[in-house]
């Protein structure tokens, strides 16, 4: 048989047909034509008048489908991040997928204790730290809202700080107000070497998110219009959650979560056509129980397989997504089993950035074991979704013949092309143990939580930035923090 060029089919997952997505997407442009949204921010809402848009009532506006159509016309197909050396790192683009952890935690499992506490400034950089060493992570967010921060209100300039000192992967940020914006952007500016430097070589992205259902305040489209202008990559998710601030039934849910989406991209566009945007809102469902905003649910993987079905049919933009979380309240079955669902189904649609990976307990708890454990899983379902290469190489008739004339000496574990090919023909995990129990028990008989709070100590000890930050850039850093 020759060798031939046959191509290796990956497994995917699709979830909807072309008139599925087609009928959300129409019923997303009906509610920006006839619902409207309300618009708290005077710049934006004389934008989208001048623009076409139709004023009702106290800062409402209805917004005809055509200026949809041209944002999805003129909104970037690729987004391209790199690390803070330079270097390309992420091309956010068709079945590209990256995946890295999230924001915002009130609390941490504590690494040497164990237990739950409030989290500080130092668990910010803990995790980039980690988040640079482990290899399945492409990008760092603060997965903490420390509260031993100088001046509270600039939190989120804090930990952007910290974040640079600690990574050198590309870094997703959180802002609270214009003024944070700013400071950020010119921290990130001392990094590129200034703004056009930054401009050509993003490494940063914004995450922002409107309220649903339908609502823009006013300091949230400030945002929205600044990275425009900076061409600071965005994404704007309004966490339009079944049953809460969206519809039960998850095709209502996400009809609004798409309309609110296309209203930041067009105002995101008017405001400077072309700025890079990355589309999907987060659609999870409340719990009717909790009242909780649940992350280990199978709606939310659904739906986010549903939002890349929308990106193929129709909309083309690179998309935003979550994974690797769970509702569970410390790393435990639940932990993984949610985890690993999440991670492999946001793998098999092909969302392209994928965060969260390591929340507990509904994104209020950060775990450094549990981050360390999903580099695994990611690595795990990565293999999976690789397919199975098929040529004259992989389906090994020349070792068979080997082995079939070895008699009954033949073993394919001896013969070179089993020597030539484990490597990436098998998945040969780290974390997950396979040795036989005698083998375990010497080792300390641990559990996978034990084992991935022993290597997240390990990496946290041994791991340096490649280069570390030269220091009289951590000195310029740190004097506009004691600016401000």
């Amino acid at each position: 048989m020759d060798n031939l060029p046959i191509p290796t089919f990956q497994p995917r997952l699709k979830v909807l047909e072309h008139r599925q997505a087609l009928a959300i997407h129409t019923a997303a442009l009906e509610i920006l034509e006839k619902t409207g949204i309300k618009m708290e921010n005077d710049r934006a809402r004389k934008l989208l008048v001048d623009a076409g848009a139709k004023p009702f009532d106290t800062d409402w506006l209805r917004i005809p489908a055509f200026l949809a159509e041209e944002a999805l016309g003129s909104a970037p197909r690729q987004i391209l991040l790199y690390d803070q050396n330079g270097d390309k790192a992420m091309a956010l683009r068709d079945d590209h997928f990256f995946f890295g952890t999230g924001s915002d935690t009130t609390f941490t499992l504590d690494l040497e204790s164990g237990q739950r506490r409030g989290c500080v400034l130092n668990d910010t950089g803990r995790f980039a730290r980690l988040v640079d060493a482990l290899p399945r992570f492409s990008f760092a967010m603060s997965m903490s809202n420390p509260q031993d921060i100088p001046k509270i209100e600039f939190i989120y300039v804090y930990t952007f700080a910290e974040m640079l000192r600690n990574t050198n992967k590309p870094i997703v940020f959180i802002a609270d107000r214009l003024e944070d914006m700013q400071h950020i952007h010119d921290l990130a500016c001392m990094v590129a070497g200034g703004d056009a430097a930054l401009r050509q070589k993003p490494f940063i992205l914004n995450y922002s998110e409107a309220i649903s259902p339908l609502r823009f305040p006013a300091h949230v489209v400030d945002r929205l219009m600044f990275c425009a202008e900076k061409e600071i990559p965005i994404c704007l998710p309004s966490g339009s959650n079944a049953g809460g601030g969206a519809p039960i039934t998850l095709a209502g849910a996400l009809a609004l979560g798409i309309a609110e989406n296309l209203a930041g991209l067009i105002i995101h566009q008017l405001t400077r056509r072309g700025a890079p945007f990355l589309f999907g809102p987060n659609v999870s469902v409340l719990d009717m129980k909790s009242t909780v905003v649940s992350y280990g649910c199978p709606e939310w993987s659904l739906t986010q397989a549903a939002l890349a079905d929308m990106r193929d049919e129709i909309y083309g933009l690179p998309i935003w997504s979550f994974g690797g979380a769970t509702d569970a309240k410390v790393v435990d079955a639940q932990a993984g089993a949610e985890a690993m669902f999440s991670i492999v189904t946001a793998m098999l649609s092909r969302c392209n950035l994928i965060h969260d990976v390591g929340y507990l307990e509904y994104g209020s708890t950060s775990s450094l074991e549990m981050v360390t454990l999903a580099d695994e899983l990611i690595a795990m379902a990565r293999h999976f979704t690789k397919g199975i290469p098929v040529n004259r190489e992989t389906l090994a008739l020349d070792a068979l013949d080997r082995v079939k004339s070895a008699g009954t000496r033949g073993i394919f574990l001896t013969d070179d092309h089993t020597f030539e090919h484990f490597e990436e023909a098998l998945f040969l995990p780290e974390l997950l143990d396979r040795s036989r129990y005698d083998a375990w028990m010497a080792e300390g008989g641990q559990d996978l939580y034990r084992r991935s709070n022993a290597k997240a100590r390990s990496l946290l000890e041994t791991h340096r930035l490649e280069p570390e930050m030269d220091a009289g850039l951590n000195d310029e850093i740190e004097a506009l923090l004691q600016r401000i």
